[in-house]
């Protein structure tokens, strides 16, 4: 079962990193007047709450495994990323 449980959170960080490489991409094109902002927006926006889930389903799965320092590693950024998300007008 641990196994299973790092193996998924591994799955999930890389999925997570490389959203993040794809917003910096995005936002430097947008930096750089290769796309305007409303398409900025528009590609970006759709990836925000997948990406509050993924961190969100690995902060609960650690929790629920019982790893304590990993839970509480991640549970400032998921609250910090939740209350981002919930700020959002849309």
């Amino acid at each position: 079962m641990e196994v299973v449980v790092f193996v998924f959170s591994l799955l999930d960080c890389c999925a997570l990193i490389f959203l993040s490489v794809y917003f910096i991409i995005t936002l430097s094109d947008l930096e750089c007047d290769y796309i305007n902002a409303r398409s900025c927006c528009s590609k970006l926006n759709k990836w925000v709450i997948p990406e509050l889930i993924g961190h969100a389903i690995v902060t609960v799965l650690m929790l629920i495994s019982l790893h304590w320092f990993i839970f509480l590693l991640n549970l400032p950024v998921a609250t910090w990323n939740i209350y981002r998300g919930s700020r959002c007008p849309c």
